[in-house]
């Protein structure tokens, strides 16, 4: 059964439970693996997502995103209308986050690769751990988050 991302969204915001522990599961169970994580990774291939797992724990921020979503430009572009995302002039936008779910947007159309991806999540993590909509207060904690990842071998 193919199910659409706006269906996995919605299950997804109205699910809190899926992030806890569940100790009468199985060691393999999905509830598990989401306690492990603590995040959950949608839209994207196992190359995207093994990339931003791997930038995520090595950046180890303060607020992990409840879900990363990686849609198609004409998703991306609706989900931005839908939350009334406001770029600043003169900018362009490939990611953003929805801060009240703890949402991350990936425009899958406008991916450029690892390097890329762990710059920008960088950024969106910091409009996490600033709890702050402003570029300036996402780019304090994105710059410590980049020195991470630079520090790690991997390029930010």
């Amino acid at each position: 059964m193919k199910v659409g991302i706006g269906v996995l969204l919605a299950v997804l915001a109205t699910s809190p439970c899926l992030a806890q522990n569940n100790s009468t599961s199985s060691s393999n169970s999905p509830m598990q693996a989401l306690a492990k994580e603590e995040y959950v990774v949608a839209g994207a291939t196992a190359e995207q997502e093994g990339a931003l797992r791997e930038q995520i724990r090595i950046m180890n921020p303060e607020v992990l995103p409840a879900r990363v979503v990686f849609v198609p430009h004409w998703k991306y572009v609706d989900n931005a209308r839908i939350f009334r995302l406001h770029v600043p002039t003169g900018s362009s936008s490939a990611m953003f986050t929805h801060l009240p779910s703890r949402t991350m947007f990936v425009d899958n159309d406008r991916y450029l690769g690892k390097e890329w991806l762990g710059h920008w999540i960088a950024h969106e993590l910091g409009h996490l751990e600033s709890n702050s909509l402003g570029e300036d207060d996402a780019e304090k904690v994105a710059h410590k988050l980049r020195a991470l990842l630079k520090g790690a071998g991997k390029n930010s």
